[in-house]
């Protein structure tokens, strides 16, 4: 074995990432203040081929340094928009057909392993502020909350890497990997 080069990944270009079928997953940040978290699920975001990720309330937006440093450009592949209002937002998109799964530890949680997703339906997956989780109300309106099962004593991960598992499991089981 050995490590791949750079220009042996067959990495798309911004042009050919656009033009590429994306996922039927959609990602709101509801009040996460970190920005190196907002970069981080940016590039997991171009990683899976999410749809479009939904910034709301507190996260900041692009263009901005500290974004950048964990985005590595993602912020010029991905599609976003900023929301100010998360509550608005979840009601728009049920509206236009989304299922919403709230990632977050509550009373009658999914846990992700048990969740199997219909291909036929359109998700926005929920992910909120790093102390305060995702704001009740949206819970409330929540099709599903997701909580990945954990065994330490910490039972909480970082948003971003919480992210990473919920979308590779989730597009896996999709079968929405693009080979």
């Amino acid at each position: 074995m050995r490590k791949l080069r750079n220009e042996e990944l067959n990495r798309k270009s911004v042009k050919e990432f656009k033009a590429t079928t994306k996922s039927t997953i959609s990602i709101m940040l509801d009040n996460v203040r970190s920005m190196h978290n907002v970069g981080s699920i940016f590039r997991t975001a171009d990683a899976f081929l999410i749809d479009k990720l939904f910034l709301t309330g507190i996260t900041a937006s692009p263009p901005h340094r500290e974004i950048a440093k964990t985005a590595l450009g993602a912020t010029e592949t991905v599609s976003w928009e900023y929301e100010s209002s998360s509550l608005q937002l979840v009601d728009n998109l049920k509206n236009q057909g989304y299922e919403i799964l709230v990632v977050e530890q509550v009373e009658g949680a999914t846990f992700l392993n048990n969740f199997q997703p219909d291909p036929d339906r359109k998700y926005c997956l929920v992910f909120g502020h790093e102390v305060d989780g995702v704001n009740e109300e949206i819970v409330k309106k929540a099709d599903v909350c997701l909580e990945i099962p954990q065994f330490g004593t910490k039972h909480s991960l970082n948003i971003s890497v919480s992210a990473g598992i919920i979308i590779w499991d989730i597009i896996f089981k999709l079968d929405q990997h693009y080979r």
